[in-house]
């Protein structure tokens, strides 16, 4: 008797299971590319490859870092999107690419949403609030209060329209009710002498880009805008101890292009876990201002929706046109 139509769809759903189990068995066979769409040596490069290198151990292949910087990140989340679905080119992307560029770009040219396979956040990026130490603010509601007595006249750097930094300090115009000005740099090397100068005094930083200052002396960290206090801050408040329910941070991802098979994607998770439970990479996140994570696929792509939610009405209320 000859195979109905919904016989022969039986089969062949069953043959992509029994394939998708045959591939991930095997998996990984050869080497890893992950697309950083950031430069190298920036900070979400350098944790990115802290991490791949242990998950590296655990799965037998190394994996490739590709730099593919542009756009706002953009550019690299982009092309991973068009990759074969087959677990050998993968992506790290942030609040940016996944998130907050949905509003800050007229068009993305990839949906955040749908054209990719969601294997799990890694890392949390707080942002440390600092200001000029010859500034009298000691506390975070101290500085709420200096800069209601003064509308526009405190500024605050970051490496761009859109930067995390940049949406960190619109962000805190929001819910502390101040007016601050923006002053946007190419790079934190341009920044660093003029916040030491005290022309450009406040900043919303991960903690690489001013440990150094906070070392001389020259910086004050008023709180910390993560949930919990920062591993390699644990005297600074969070925002919510210091008094203000003002919660921001970075954030690094690891995704494939979507139709990724589900073993595979479960093995790569595995591997995240284990990589983040490891003291070793533990010690190393720290360093970089880092907080380890694995919430995993499902938790990962509520956060996206969630994060371009709170993001969305963040820039639309801030007034900060679409490029």
């Amino acid at each position: 008797m000859p195979a109905t139509p919904m016989k022969w769809l039986a089969i062949a759903a069953l043959a992509t299971v029994l394939a998708g189990g045959a591939q991930a068995q095997d998996y990984p066979s050869r080497p890893i590319q992950v697309i950083v769409p950031f430069a190298g040596g920036s900070a979400s490069d350098v944790v990115t490859r802290i991490l791949l290198d242990r998950m590296g151990k655990s799965l037998g292949q190394p994996f490739i870092v590709d730099n593919r910087p542009g756009a706002g990140g953009n550019t690299g989340t982009q092309a991973a999107a068009r990759t074969a679905p087959d677990g050998y080119t993968l992506v790290m992307s942030t609040v940016g690419p996944l998130a907050a560029n949905r509003t800050l770009f007229k068009s993305l040219g990839y949906d955040p949403e749908k054209d990719f396979s969601p294997i799990s956040l890694f890392a949390i990026l707080p942002n440390v609030v600092v200001i000029n130490s010859k500034l009298p603010p000691k506390t975070l509601t101290e500085l709420v209060a200096y800069a209601r007595q003064r509308p526009k006249e405190l500024n605050y750097g970051s490496v761009g329209v859109g930067s995390s930094q940049h949406l960190a300090g619109a962000y805190f115009e929001q819910i502390a009710g101040v007016q601050l000005t923006h002053v946007p740099y190419r790079n934190i090397a341009q920044y660093t002498p003029d916040f030491i100068a005290g022309q450009v005094p406040l900043g919303f930083q991960f903690l690489p880009n001013v440990v150094g200052m906070l070392s001389s002396g020259d910086a004050r960290a008023l709180a910390v805008t993560s949930p919990k206090r920062m591993t390699a801050l644990p005297d600074v408040p969070t925002a919510q101890e210091a008094g203000l329910a003002y919660e921001t941070y970075g954030w690094l991802a690891l995704l494939g292009p979507a139709g990724m098979p589900k073993p595979v994607v479960d093995k790569l998770y595995k591997a995240i876990e284990e990589a983040v439970s490891d003291a070793t990479v533990r010690s190393r996140f720290t360093e970089q201002g880092a907080e380890p994570v694995s919430p995993g696929p499902d938790e990962l792509q509520k956060f996206i929706a969630s994060e371009t939610a709170k993001w969305k009405a963040t820039i639309e209320k801030a007034g900060i046109e679409p490029m």
